[in-house]
This record gives C-alpha cells, sequence and structure tokens, in this order.
C-alpha cells in the first residue's frame, strides 16, 4: 500500500486520540489527524481550535487555517480564545497538538529564538497558544521533522515546557497534569521513558534505528518493547484522501 511520510504521520497522530477526549487540535497536519480518529476509532471525540470554534465533528473540506469558513460552518460553538483556553486551565482538555523549531530530550519545545535570545541569530513566530496547551492540557503530543539541529540535547529557549530537567521537574513548577506523551517525527515516535527523558518508541516503515540516532543531537535511547510504526490502513488513508487529495498537507503519495 502507498502512502506518504505526511500520511503516516497523521494516522500515528490520529492514533494518539481516544475515543470521547477533548482535544486542542492544533494547525496543518493535527486537523487531518483529528478527522482521522473521529472517523475511524474515536467518533465521540470533541475537538477545540485555537480560534475558538468548538466541534464534535470535522470538516469535510480542506482547511488551511482554522479559521477557514468551512470549519466555522456547522460548529457547535464559535467563541473565543480565552473561552477556550479557560476549560483547558480547568482541567477539560485530554489532549493537545503543537509543533516547534526546536525539541530537547526532556520534550521542552522551542518556538521562540535560535541562539541567545538577548541577540538570537534567529527570531522565531514565538508561543501563540503553543504555552498554554503544553502547561495545561492532560497531555501534550508534539509533530515535527526529524533533523539534528532541531533535536537538540538543550533547546536554546523553552517556549512551551515538556518536563524541564526531567524527573519531578512539573510537578515542581505547579504544572499538575499533563507533560509530552508522544513526540511524532518523520522517523519515528518517541515517548517519556526514564526520568521523562524521551525514548524511541517505534521506527517508521523505512527508517532504521541508526538513521534516527544520527539525526538526534543527543544520546538517544530505545524502548525495551521498540517496534515498527503500524502503517497506516486503507480505512485511515480513504478520511485522509477524501479531505486532502492532492497532497497539500502530506505531501504527494510515496512509495512505501
Amino acid at each position: 500500500m502507498k502512502y506518504s511520510i505526511g500520511e503516516l504521520m497523521v494516522v500515528a497522530a490520529a492514533r494518539e486520540i481516544q475515543d470521547e477526549e477533548v482535544v486542542f487540535v492544533g494547525m496543518r497536519l493535527p486537523m487531518l489527524a483529528f478527522a482521522v480518529a473521529k472517523r475511524t476509532h474515536a467518533p465521540n471525540a470533541v475537538g477545540f481550535y485555537e480560534c475558538g470554534v468548538v466541534r464534535d465533528f470535522p470538516s469535510e473540506r480542506l482547511l488551511y487555517t482554522m479559521g477557514d469558513t468551512p470549519n466555522i460552518e456547522g460548529a457547535n460553538w464559535c467563541t473565543s480564545t480565552n473561552h477556550l483556553m479557560y476549560l483547558m486551565q480547568s482541567g477539560n482538555v485530554n489532549c493537545g497538538f503543537i509543533g516547534g523549531a526546536e525539541v530537547d530530550k526532556y520534550g521542552n519545545v522551542n518556538t521562540s529564538y535560535i541562539g541567545n535570545y538577548e541577540k538570537p541569530a534567529i527570531k522565531l513566530p514565538g508561543s501563540g497558544g503553543a504555552a498554554d496547551i503544553a502547561s495545561l492540557s492532560k497531555r501534550l503530543l508534539v509533530i515535527m521533522n526529524h533533523e539534528k539541529r532541531r533535536f537538540t540535547e538543550k533547546v536554546d529557549y523553552i517556549t512551551s515546557p515538556g518536563t524541564g530537567k526531567g524527573g519531578e521537574w512539573r510537578k515542581k513548577q505547579g504544572l499538575p497534569r499533563g507533560g509530552i506523551g508522544a513526540l511524532i517525527t518523520t522517523l519515528g515516535v518517541m515517548r517519556p521513558g526514564s526520568d521523562n527523558e524521551l525514548e524511541l518508541a517505534t521506527i517508521h516503515p523505512g527508517s532504521t534505528l541508526e538513521t534516527i540516532k544520527e539525526n538526534t543531537g543527543w544520546d538517544l535511547k530505545a524502548s525495551n518493547k521498540l517496534e515498527e510504526t503500524i502503517p497506516p490502513l486503507q480505512e485511515e488513508l480513504d478520511v485522509i484522501h477524501s479531505i486532502d487529495p492532492h497532497g497539500f498537507w502530506t505531501g504527494q503519495t510515496g512509495g512505501n
């Protein structure tokens, strides 16, 4: 069966969503992941979109931004970002998706600065709602391209906290819930292991442990239960193709 790496990432992300969960959906691939989850194994999941939209079923049309008209039409509630952030602060969001420019071995995500923040080499877009999602949702799901320069021992700036320096760091900082649940990359999936350090949980078909280690900026450990990522099922691909038939978000279908 043919699929692109983008489609594989969407499916891997969708499988992290459980039925009846409230999901802070996020941009790009997570919008498709929510649709796949809803139409396959999580029909009762509810989607929060940062612009203030709440939906209990995904748009059947391709979304370029979460504020597009197809996402407004048929929504359960069109409110403000502030209302949704309040619900998340109250503990009502099970999982939230974000991306990032950098991530480190404890799941801290940087979308602010590359280099010294006083005189950065690169100024990035900043947090948006990412810091809130990472701090207040019950678990964080991160989707990123897997490149050594982006997977670093320690991020230059913590925009969205994972587990800080590891261990019980979140609890000590007054963040009673959350932390990274899964880091979904173009090469595999990582999850917290010993001391809350990320370890490789699954390898995508076509990737190797050696390649993943070479593209990771720390001494990446592999889970004792390391497996191959389960390829997309036809029904999952059908959902993606029905919404994104030309691969705008997922890329053209490859030969995996």
